[in-house]
C-alpha cells in the first residue's frame, strides 16, 4: 500500500507540474492527491507517527488525531495567507500601490532596471513575493509599453521579488512555512539570509544593467490618465504595509502564532478602510449598492477578490505532504539521502535547483519532514534561502513567475534562455554568500 501512496503522490506532483500542458489547474491534482493518499491510509489500517524529535509510533486508531494535527499546521498558514491577501487587496481597492508610481521619473532603461529591482526586493519581503510581482508588473504596464523590452523587465522583477522574499518571514510562502513551524526566527533569518539575498539580486540586475535590452532609455509616451486614484490611497498603502510589518513584532512580543498577529493588523486596516469609503462598518452583510467607493464595504469586495484557488491548492499539498510524513517515509528518505550524499549543504543546493521544476511549497514541506535539527540551525536558514531563490530559474519554479507569466504571456523558453542564467549566478552567489556567512562571521 505504501508503494500504491507513493504513485499517487507521484502522480500528483507530476500532474501540478505539468498544468500548464494539461490545461489543468493545480489545485485540483493536490486536493485529489490528499484526499486519496489519506483514504488509502485509512482503509488499509496503516501504521502513522507522530513527528516529534523523533518517531513515536501510533496506532491506527488515532488517525483522526494526526489528521487533524496537521489540518492545524495547514491552517495557521491558511489563515495568515488570507489574513496578509485580504489587507493587499484593501490597499488596491485604495489604489494605494499607484503611490510608487508617483517616486519613478527616469527614463533610463538601466535606471528602471535598478527602480524596480530594488523595488521588488524592498516590497516582496513586506507583502509577499507574489504580490509584489502582481503590483509592480501593474505599473511596469504604464511606464514601459513596448513589450519586448517590458518582457526584460519582468524576468527581472520575478528574480529580484524572489531573492526578497527569501529573507522575510512573510516574504515568501515557504519561509512563511518555516518561520510558522518554529524553524526560523525572524532576527536569525535576517542575519543569516539578507546578504546572500541582496548578493542574489546584485548580481543578476547588474549583469543584465550592461545588456542591450536596458541600453537607452524608453519611449516616451502620454502618461496613463485613466487611473482612478483615491485621496486616502497614500495613506492606506503606509498603514497597510505598517500593519503587515507589525506582526512579527505581534509574535516576539506575546509568542501568539502569527495568524494571531494577522488578524489583528487586518481588523485595524478594515476599520480605517470603512471610515475611509465613507461605509457603514458593516462586515456582517454585503452592500449591494452600484458605487463601490461609496457604497460597498472595502472588506467584502477585497475578500472577493483572493486567489482561493491558490489557498486550496496549499491545502491539498500540505495535507498530501504531511501523508508521507505521516507514514515515516520522509525520514526514511532523508536517511537514504543522507547516506548517498553525506555533504547536507549539496542536498539542500539539488533542492534549489529542484525547486525549479517543481513546485517550491511541497519541497519545503517535505524538508521539514526530513530533518530534525533545532530551531535556527543554519539548515533551515539555507532551505530558505535555496527555495526562495531557486525557483527564479524557470518561470514556472515560483509563484511569481507563474503570475508574471500569466500577466505577460511571457514564453517558457524565451524566459529559459533570456532569464534562466542570470537568475543561476544569482542563486549561486547568494549560496555561497551564505557559506562564508555562516562558517566565518555568524
Amino acid at each position: 500500500m505504501e508503494t500504491i501512496i507513493i504513485v499517487l503522490f507521484v502522480l500528483g506532483y507530476l500532474a501540478i507540474t505539468l498544468e500548464h500542458n494539461l490545461k489543468v489547474d493545480k489545485l485540483i491534482p493536490a486536493l485529489a492527491m490528499m484526499a486519496f493518499m489519506w483514504a488509502i491510509i485509512s482503509l488499509a489500517h496503516l501504521p502513522v507517527f507522530e513527528v516529534n524529535a523523533e518517531l513515536k509510533e501510533l496506532s491506527p486508531s488515532h488517525i483522526d488525531e494526526i489528521l487533524l494535527h496537521h489540518l492545524g499546521k495547514t491552517a495557521e498558514i491558511i489563515i495568515f495567507l488570507l489574513g496578509a491577501m485580504t489587507i493587499v487587496e484593501i490597499i488596491d481597492y485604495f489604489n494605494g500601490f499607484f503611490t510608487i508610481k508617483n517616486f519613478i521619473k527616469t527614463k533610463s532603461k538601466k535606471g528602471l532596471l535598478w527602480i524596480f529591482g530594488i523595488l521588488a526586493f524592498i516590497l516582496s519581503a513586506i507583502i509577499d513575493n507574489l504580490t509584489a510581482t502582481i503590483v509592480l508588473i501593474t505599473i511596469l504596464q504604464k511606464v514601459v509599453h513596448e513589450r519586448d523590452t517590458r518582457l526584460w523587465f519582468a524576468g527581472l522583477i520575478i528574480v529580484a521579488a524572489n531573492a526578497g522574499g527569501a529573507w522575510s518571514p512573510i516574504g515568501d510562502v515557504t519561509t512563511t512555512m518555516l518561520w510558522i513551524g518554529n524553524k526560523v526566527t525572524t532576527l536569525k533569518l535576517i542575519s543569516y539570509v539578507l546578504v546572500p539575498s541582496i548578493v542574489c539580486l546584485i548580481l543578476p540586475v547588474g549583469i543584465a544593467s550592461f545588456l542591450p535590452a536596458f541600453q537607452g532609455n524608453i519611449k516616451s509616451t502620454e502618461e496613463d490618465a485613466n487611473i482612478q486614484t483615491h485621496k486616502r490611497g497614500a495613506a492606506m498603502l503606509y498603514l497597510g504595509l505598517s500593519a503587515i510589518v507589525f506582526v512579527p513584532i505581534f509574535k516576539t512580543l506575546t509568542h501568539l502564532p502569527p495568524y494571531v498577529g494577522m488578524m489583528l493588523s487586518l481588523a485595524v486596516v478594515s476599520t480605517f478602510a470603512e471610515i475611509f469609503s465613507k461605509s457603514k462598518i458593516n462586515i456582517t452583510s454585503i452592500d449591494a449598492e452600484s458605487d463601490a467607493h461609496q457604497t460597498a464595504s472595502p472588506l467584502h469586495r477585497s475578500l472577493s477578490k483572493i486567489e482561493l484557488p491558490s489557498i486550496l491548492f496549499f491545502l491539498g499539498i500540505l495535507l498530501a505532504v504531511a501523508a508521507l510524513e505521516s507514514l515515516g517515509m520522509l525520514f526514511n528518505f532523508a536517511e537514504g539521502l543522507n547516506t548517498a550524499i553525506p555533504n547536507t549543504d549539496i542536498v539542500i543546493a539539488l533542492l534549489g535547483v529542484g525547486s525549479a521544476v517543481i513546485d517550491n511549497v511541497p519541497l519545503v514541506a517535505a524538508s521539514m519532514g526530513m530533518f530534525s535539527m533545532g530551531t535556527d540551525d543554519p539548515v533551515w536558514h539555507l532551505i530558505a534561502f535555496s527555495a526562495g531563490t531557486g525557483g527564479s530559474m524557470l518561470i514556472i519554479g515560483s509563484a511569481a513567475g507563474v503570475v508574471a507569466m500569466g500577466m505577460e504571456k511571457i514564453d517558457f523558453f524565451w524566459y529559459f534562455k533570456k532569464i534562466a542564467w542570470l537568475a543561476l549566478i544569482g542563486f549561486l552567489g547568494g549560496f555561497g554568500a551564505f557559506i562564508l556567512i555562516r562558517d566565518y562571521i555568524l
